[in-house]
């Protein structure tokens, strides 16, 4: 089977960069327009939120499952990164951070 030309190559490089850059210009192409509009207000107070929510949920599940003490170790991590959220001004990547490191080090030490 012959390798493709460089040209090919470079030709299908080039496509996949301009779709790629269309698909993540287009929202905030979109965005601009309906900057606004009272439920572009809303979901940029809910779906923060919503989206750590279905992130925690999913990936705390299976431990949750399958350790007998995952639940409470899990209620302990997420009541530490609510508390460092709220005590050290709403950083969210500081408040998870916490919370991980600290699920992380009693799922393994305990």
């Amino acid at each position: 089977m012959p390798s493709p030309s460089t040209s090919y190559l470079i030709a299908v490089l080039a496509i996949v960069f301009s779709i790629t850059l269309a698909l993540r210009a287009l929202p905030f192409a979109v965005l601009r327009t309906l900057r606004g509009s009272a439920i572009v207000r809303q979901l940029s107070v809910w779906m923060p939120v919503g989206i750590l929510a279905i992130l925690a949920v999913t990936a705390l599940r299976g431990t949750i499952t399958t350790d007998p003490y995952g639940a409470g170790y899990a209620l302990l991590a997420v009541a530490v990164t609510v508390g460092v959220h709220l005590a050290l001004g709403r950083r969210t990547i500081l408040s998870v951070g916490i919370g991980t490191a600290l699920y992380v080090v009693l799922l393994n030490t305990l």
